[in-house]
């Protein structure tokens, strides 16, 4: 069971650091390199201005449904593992309690 916790919680680290390392890019490096996309447009819109006014925002909100997803999934092993360690450990105290009568019983 310590295995499958320390997966989860690696698991759970990783994602963390994953999705800040783009809410960080989102953030602050993009702004840094808007005027050199300043040329470029979106729907109209130079780019620069999409990323301020509607592009960050919708990647925060991606950044939080993919984390959402990804530890509903998570959370799901980890259960399942809990789940297995239990019946597994359920299964060896009914063998014990099997033997333990006929043992009596002789």
């Amino acid at each position: 069971m310590a295995r499958a916790h320390q997966k989860y919680w690696r698991f759970n680290l990783a994602l963390i650091a994953t999705l800040m390392t783009l809410g960080f890019v989102v953030s602050f490096v993009l702004p840094l390199v808007a005027p050199a996309l300043d040329q470029v447009r979106f729907i109209g819109f130079r780019l620069p201005f999409y990323f301020g006014a509607q592009g960050a925002i919708l990647i925060y909100v991606a950044l939080i449904v993919v984390y959402i997803l990804l530890m509903q999934r998570a959370d799901r092993r980890l259960q399942r593992a809990f789940d297995a360690d239990a019946s597994a450990g359920d299964g060896a105290n009914a063998s014990a309690d099997s033997t333990a009568p006929a043992a009596r019983g002789s």
